[in-house]
């Protein structure tokens, strides 16, 4: 079995999501949710959640003291994020809701189901963020290697990672000093530095991540 991409996406307010609803109101974050399950003979399935502080509304079924746990029934629409994933069969394995805003982490087989799914869900929800990718390594426990997201440089940094790195600046001894490379992209000093060291905080934001 591939091993596949973890994906960590956030969404603002999205429409149709009770989980995210719920969490408008709620006294803490809901991080608590069972795997959505066929009902028995019917079409579709059961999302159940357990809600900080809120024991109001019809979709109630049992208190926990300070909390209760919601049970939201859905009839094959797909009006939230969780069934789209559901359509692509990409298994969530965390739910995440806080202030009306939920983020799930979920599961694609490849970069190519993985770039389906984001298209639907930008499709179907105004307001996606792709938070974090994880790639499992070759060896060694998952967490070691991570994606990094080339998407979050301007192309100006990402011209001067580049030439940086055509040119040797990383290399020791250096084939190219900072100077040297600033006139080659006609930009001062100055400029170079400041795009450089942008750059590389972004791409150590990705590796260093949940490590520190």
């Amino acid at each position: 079995m591939a091993s596949g991409i973890r994906a960590t996406v956030k969404f603002t307010d999205p429409d149709g999501c009770p989980i995210a609803r719920r969490s408008e109101s709620a006294t803490g974050a809901i991080d608590q949710a069972s795997t959505s399950v066929a009902l028995p003979g019917a079409v579709g399935s059961v999302t159940e959640f357990l809600v900080p502080g809120d024991d109001d509304g019809e979709d109630a079924v049992f208190s926990y003291g300070t909390a209760t746990v919601f049970r939201t029934v859905h009839e094959g629409d797909v009006t939230c994020p969780c069934e789209c994933l559901g359509q692509f069969g990409c298994p969530v394995h965390r739910y995440v809701a806080d202030d009306g805003d939920l983020t799930l982490v979920f599961h694609a087989a490849d970069f190519g189901q993985l770039q389906e799914v984001m298209g639907e869900l930008g499709d179907r929800f105004e307001d996606v963020d792709v938070q974090r990718l994880l790639h499992p390594p070759l060896e060694g426990p998952p967490e070691e290697r991570v994606f990094v997201n080339r998407g979050k440089l301007t192309d100006r940094q990402r011209e001067v990672l580049e030439a940086a790195y055509r040119m040797g600046y990383f290399e020791r001894p250096k084939r190219a000093n900072a100077t040297e490379i600033a006139a080659e992209l006609d930009i001062t000093q100055s400029t170079f530095t400041e795009h450089l060291v942008t750059a590389q905080r972004k791409i150590l934001e990705d590796v260093l991540e949940g490590s520190a």
